[in-house]
């Protein structure tokens, strides 16, 4: 591979055949996970809109940026815990850590919506799994759109990524949600999360096992 600040030239290539009867699990991993169109779906929300859920991609960094823009700072302490000011939010090496990521390591979904007049594609809502270091635990997270709250669209994004844990073989999902936060814990709630106040903080750790 020969690499300059113009292009990238392959120097060297080769073809590797296997048997016909080897079992898909059977076959080497590529060094980078393939994007996992497995995981794209399509659903109607409560207010009728025809919302795609898929895996999130390199070039949804502009996306993301109207994304972050859409959010009230209500809807910013309660998913981080504290305020986050939207010059931070939108970097470019933030946004580009959130977008390009290593699906082997952790999944992101976005909810995303083509206006039916004007033809205009927004991310309303995103929802990740972030394995962590040295144990089987996985963190989720989840933020909706402040104009499209209260649609089901984050049920919707926790339900896949779920689904997802399940496919992935991941044992246990686990969040950190503010005590304030009543619509978060309620939404696990309904997905058979168990929930328990974190003693001595303001936080509430709801975790669900595979």
């Amino acid at each position: 591979m020969l690499a300059s600040e113009n292009e990238l030239i392959a120097l060297d290539a080769r073809v590797v055949l296997h048997s016909p009867d080897t079992k898909p699990e059977d076959l080497p991993k590529p060094a980078i996970r393939p994007y996992p169109r497995q995981y794209i779906s399509h659903w109607t929300s409560q207010k009728g809109m025809e919302i795609t859920i898929r895996p999130i991609r390199p070039e949804d960094e502009p996306l993301m940026v109207k994304f972050d823009e859409s959010l009230s700072e209500e809807s910013v302490y309660l998913r981080y815990a504290h305020l986050v000011k939207l010059s931070s939010r939108v970097t470019h090496e933030r946004l580009s850590r959130l977008c390009f990521i290593d699906y082997d390591r952790e999944m992101a979904l976005v909810a995303e919506y083509q206006h039916p007049e004007t033809g205009e594609t927004k991310i309303i809502g995103v929802g990740r799994l972030s394995k962590g270091y040295g144990n089987d635990e996985v963190e989720f997270s989840l933020l909706v759109s402040d104009s499209y709250q209260r649609q089901g669209i984050g049920t919707e994004l926790l339900r896949q990524l779920l689904n997802i844990a399940r496919q992935e073989k991941m044992p246990l999902i686990f969040a950190e949600i503010l005590s304030d936060n009543r619509i978060m814990q309620n939404i696990c709630q309904q997905l058979g999360f168990t929930l328990n106040q974190i003693i001595g903080e303001p936080m509430v750790r709801a975790e669900i096992e595979f």
